[in-house]
């Protein structure tokens, strides 16, 4: 190989000066940086030998190299100096046989910053290396709350496991997503094949991501990447063809807009004709409307399972309204492992509008959704934000907040029992609804909670014991189940008797979706702009949920019921509205104030007069995993929302 010449390589340090003193800018320096954050207290902990990423060195330890370089470790002094003429023989050294001698530098909140090694570092960066070695000690701040911090130290976590240093993303649960997305398990160490994998797939990964999005967004290439890997497992990344990936990266980009807010999920909290066309909806639908093929996607069956056979209704509700417009179809007993077939089938028999029922079925809907976006999908989930698909669910919490004043009033001894299944989004509204109903008519009113879906636990034989005779368990029983445990009854005698029953009334649902696409306004319901995604969460105002009471309450109970019922549906009150407590202590002090339908959807607190507590994922039985991996609390919640000590990490 020829050598180049010292003419060559001052020629380099002319351009990488010219380079310099354009960007214009001085390179940062750590000291300085500590300083103005007042940090007084850090712990230094030496990381041993590191691949440090060239883009990820921010600048210098100490001031001494400041007017040498620019804040990109471009020269800036004269091609005559002693620096350049070091910087010129390290730089024909590089193209005669590589630099090879690890620098020194300081790790803070993930950026590395030089303390031996300038020189090195700056002729590297002007012929783009990807990385260098270098002996690393890294920083670590003091716990707080501030976001970055947070950030940084659940990246300390992954970091601990993975020894990779190289991804970054904007949300500080993202770490632990990734580790679970690349099939490990939580403390699960990475083996050095695993890390050349990743290495490899992300590489890959990022150079099409740049070259499809560029710099138009402000999330990381981590965020966009986590997002991805969700939907098209980590491993079938392998193989893709490069053609493959570039079109479901072009195909994916409207969901990438997502990632970049905190506030990316638009509620529609009422049908569309109840906020802007109160008249559109009530002219008739033009008879020769094209014929609306609709598929039902269930996980289990209608004979089965009782979500499963409220959905069947809202299918046969749709074919009775409107049979000569629609028809139907279901898929049933569909699992992770052939949802993708089963959708893919779906679309191939012709159908133009399909609705998944259950959230484990979200991440083949978006992925079925992105390859055809000319097909309608929707799934029934809360508090999911995308583009491609709609999301669905109902406001059950006011039919609970009823059925608790119910059971409030009718309780001699004041204590109830509520039997939940998963803890996930819009549960634990549910259970504190109950409860506030239960107060509102009777202040001295207990609520004890159990799960369903804990390890080895019978709900209702711990009630039993406990004496409790008055319970809301399951919301409907399947035809033909002669048990009467469900809705809000009665245990006082070996035979239940019912006292009243929430409703889903998916029906109502399905028939408003179905004439927003014949009358032509299902485009006027899209989220506001692109970095939104929609989730219809309707309520008893809509039909979608109601209370079926009993002959057998007193008919004071009974006209209470519907004087609460005419005020919810007229938006009178709020269940959680005022002055409201939980088992640690106030949650809101306004007399005058309601929570938002975002602090309902996402609560992780129970009211001061719920007895029992919301399980761990670890304690709930296999089968509940895959829902609570999507629409857990938390899951979704910020890693340490609730701890006041710092969290556990690896700073040793």
């Amino acid at each position: 190989m020829a050598l180049i010449s010292a003419n060559d390589a001052a020629e380099c340090y002319e351009k990488a000066s010219r380079m310099g003193k354009k960007e214009g800018e001085p390179i940062a320096v750590l000291d300085d940086i500590l300083k103005e954050k007042n940090i007084s207290s850090l712990r230094e902990i030496p990381l041993g030998l590191v691949q440090i990423p060239m883009n990820q060195i921010a600048g210098t330890k100490t001031e001494g190299r400041s007017a040498a370089l620019s804040r990109g470790f471009y020269p800036l002094l004269d091609s005559k100096s002693e620096f350049a003429s070091k910087w010129i023989s390290l730089c024909k050294a590089h193209l005669d046989e590589g630099i090879r001698d690890p620098i020194k530098a300081y790790e803070f909140m993930n950026r590395f910053y030089v303390s031996e090694g300038n020189k090195r570092v700056s002729v590297l960066k002007f012929f783009d290396a990807v990385s260098v070695p270098g002996y690393v000690t890294r920083i670590i701040p003091p716990w707080s709350e501030d976001k970055d911090v947070r950030i940084y130290y659940a990246f300390m976590d992954f970091y601990r496991l993975s020894s990779i240093n190289y991804i970054w993303f904007s949300r500080e649960e993202s770490f632990s997503k990734l580790q679970q997305l690349v099939g490990k398990r939580p403390d699960e160490i990475w083996t050095k094949d695993d890390q050349m994998d990743f290495n490899s797939i992300y590489t890959r990964f990022c150079a099409e991501y740049g070259n499809i999005v560029g710099k138009r967004l402000s999330i990381t290439p981590g965020d966009a990447f986590l997002f991805f890997i969700s939907i098209y497992d980590y491993h079938s990344l392998n193989d893709m063809t490069t053609a493959e990936l570039k079109e479901k990266l072009a195909k994916a980009q409207e969901e990438f807009y997502l990632l970049m807010s905190d506030d990316s999920l638009e509620l529609q909290m009422e049908p569309e004709e109840n906020v802007h066309k109160k008249n559109l909806l009530t002219r008739l639908i033009p008879a020769s409307t094209p014929r609306v093929k609709v598929a039902f996607v269930q996980e289990r069956s209608a004979e089965s399972s009782i979500w499963a056979y409220a959905h069947e209704l809202g299918r046969m509700h749709l074919e009775e309204t409107f049979s000569d417009q629609v028809s139907t179809v279901r898929y049933e007993n569909v699992t992770a492992e052939n949802a993708d077939e089963t959708l893919e089938k779906a679309i191939r028999d012709g159908n133009n509008l399909i609705f998944t029922t259950s959230p484990p079925l979200l991440k083949a809907s978006l992925k079925a959704a992105i390859e055809n976006p000319e097909v309608k999908i929707l799934n029934c989930s809360l508090n999911t934000s995308h583009r491609h698909i709609r999301t669905y669910y109902a406001r059950m919490y006011e039919a609970k907040f009823l059925t608790g004043a119910i059971a409030g009033a009718i309780s001699e001894t004041g204590k109830l029992g509520y039997i939940a299944d998963y803890p996930i989004f819009g549960m634990i509204a549910n259970i504190n609804a109950f409860a506030l109903g239960a107060k509102m008519v009777n202040p001295r009113a207990k609520v004890y909670l159990e799960w369903s879906t804990l390890k080895d636990s019978d709900p209702y034989e711990t009630l039993r014991q406990k004496g409790i005779q008055i319970i809301s368990g399951l919301d409907m029983a399947l035809p033909g189940d002669q048990s009467r445990q469900f809705g809000l009854y009665s245990a006082e005698s070996q035979m239940p008797r019912s006292l009243a029953m929430p409703v889903w009334h998916w029906g109502k649902f399905y028939e408003q979706m179905i004439r927003n696409i014949m009358d032509g306004s299902w485009k006027y319901d899209d989220a506001s702009d692109e970095t939104k995604g929609l989730n219809y969460w309707w309520g008893m105002s809509a039909g979608i949920v109601d209370v079926i009471c009993s002959h057998h309450l007193p008919i004071g109970t009974i006209r209470l019921i519907e004087m609460l019922r005419s005020t919810l549906c007229r938006d009178d009150f709020n269940p959680f509205s005022g002055v409201l407590y939980s088992q640690n202590g106030m949650v809101q002090n306004d007399p005058d104030k309601a929570l938002s339908p975002e602090e309902i959807i996402e609560m992780d607190w129970l009211a001061e007069n719920v007895e029992g507590r919301i399980p761990a994922p670890e304690e709930l039985v296999e089968s509940a995993k895959p829902v609570v991996d999507i629409q857990g609390i938390e899951t979704a919640g910020a890693a340490y929302a609730s701890h006041d000590t710092v969290p556990k990490t690896t700073v040793e």
